[in-house]
């Protein structure tokens, strides 16, 4: 397995990883719209975990100057528990501290099972309310 920043090619791969991963996200959260959204802004900040030529796993990232963001993290789930979530949670975060971010942050839906898994890489859930608004 090895962490690539995304190509084209990987298009296909990403985009049938997210359907198996994320299968009741809204429209606006698949490949056809996230992706070409992220490549006209820090497309640097998106990686995929490849297995020969197979995406088994992604992650997008952002800085805005002030804090990090982690979206799509997504493995394969014929390949969780195997590291490679944490590979890639790592590896997005050391490019952000290389952007000289300092706090990064995320969003997992109330219910969703990977808060374990993220508390396990030290995060914790912050005392927020989180607001959102689809335009």
């Amino acid at each position: 397995m090895r962490i690539e920043t995304y190509r084209d090619t990987h298009f296909d791969g990403l985009d049938g990883l997210w359907r198996e991963t994320f299968p009741g996200d809204p429209p606006r959260n698949r490949a056809e719209f996230a992706v070409p959204a992220k490549l006209a802004e820090q497309p640097e900040l998106l990686f995929v975990a490849v297995d020969g030529e197979a995406v088994i796993g992604s992650i997008m990232a952002g800085y805005d100057g002030h804090r990090g963001w982690l979206y799509a993290v997504a493995v394969s789930p014929s390949r969780q528990g195997e590291g490679i979530g944490r590979a890639l949670v790592e590896h997005a975060e050391a490019a952000l501290r290389q952007r000289g971010c300092g706090k990064v942050n995320l969003q997992v839906r109330e219910g969703n099972p990977a808060t374990g898994f993220y508390e396990q890489l030290g995060y914790a859930v912050e005392p927020r309310t989180s607001m959102g608004k689809a335009i």
